[in-house]
């Protein structure tokens, strides 16, 4: 298997890109030891948002680690954030910036093709069926991105993160009202910080598979983990934490959703 979907009633799919964790017994060799601990995943997505199949949510869901590809990243390989420090489509460094593989060990353009028609691909090919599917069944589909990130890296950003990142990718991948209405409800929570647009504006998901005038929105939302989880081995989830942000994630989700669904019922 290599992503696992789950079909709903709404016109809703959460995509979690980088929760998976496995890495192939074939390739384990090629890495450095701390690499196999996975420690740049998306830790308890799928636990974290377990509220969205009540609401009737698409998933999907990745096994793989996005040490073996980032479903995040374009086919191309071209930066998603010009100027600052990006990690590739076969990623080679770890978030801190040390190598994720053994000395001497090359990932050439032919091992990066091989992982991408076995791992990247399928994953899209199922994002962008559902996304039709959910079109069809609605007339219009609302894509949530969700993501998570240590809410200190200095080899990728300077400071300390926001604590909830929204990134509509300069509303080019959803409509301006939408990406305002997640704006508002992460705010009302009062106890987290939030930026929209910010050093998260959106990675490729969100701004391939949004597209506002096909009646297909996408919001990324990047969450510092320290929310929901402790950053450190063993990355475990902390059940108070959790328990506090989830009510304003369902918050923000619901709000993207009442704003689709009121733009696109003024339209009819």
């Amino acid at each position: 298997m290599i992503c696992a979907l789950s079909k709903g009633t709404i016109p809703l799919l959460v995509s979690m890109p980088h929760v998976g964790t496995t890495i192939p017994d074939a390739l384990k060799p090629l890495y450095v030891e701390r690499a196999l601990q996975v420690e740049d995943t998306d830790w308890h997505l799928e636990r974290l948002y377990a509220f969205v199949q009540a609401m009737g949510a698409s998933t999907l869901v990745p096994r793989y680690s996005r040490y073996v590809i980032d479903l995040n990243r374009p086919p191309d390989n071209m930066p998603m954030y010009p100027g600052a420090s990006n990690t590739e489509l076969c990623p080679t460094k770890f978030f801190t910036g040390e190598e994720l593989y053994r000395p001497g060990i090359v990932i050439d353009d032919k091992e990066v093709e091989q992982r991408k028609a076995q791992y990247w691909e399928p994953y899209h090919q199922a994002l962008q069926s559902e996304l039709q599917r959910l079109k069809q069944l609605h007339g219009y589909a609302l894509l949530w991105d969700a993501h998570s990130i240590r809410g200190e890296i200095p080899w990728l950003f300077e400071g300390k993160l926001p604590n909830l990142n929204i990134g509509p990718a300069n509303d080019s991948a959803a409509h301006p009202s939408i990406a305002e209405a997640v704006r508002v409800a992460a705010e009302k929570s009062g106890s987290f910080s939030s930026v929209i647009n910010g050093r998260f504006k959106g990675g490729y998901i969100t701004r391939h598979y949004g597209d506002p005038l096909q009646a297909i929105h996408a919001v990324q939302l990047e969450k510092c983990q320290h929310l929901y989880m402790h950053e450190e081995l063993p990355f475990a989830y902390n059940d108070s934490r959790a328990s506090a942000l989830q009510p304003v994630l369902e918050s923000m989700i619901n709000a993207a959703l009442l704003a689709t669904e009121h733009l696109h019922s003024s339209t009819i």
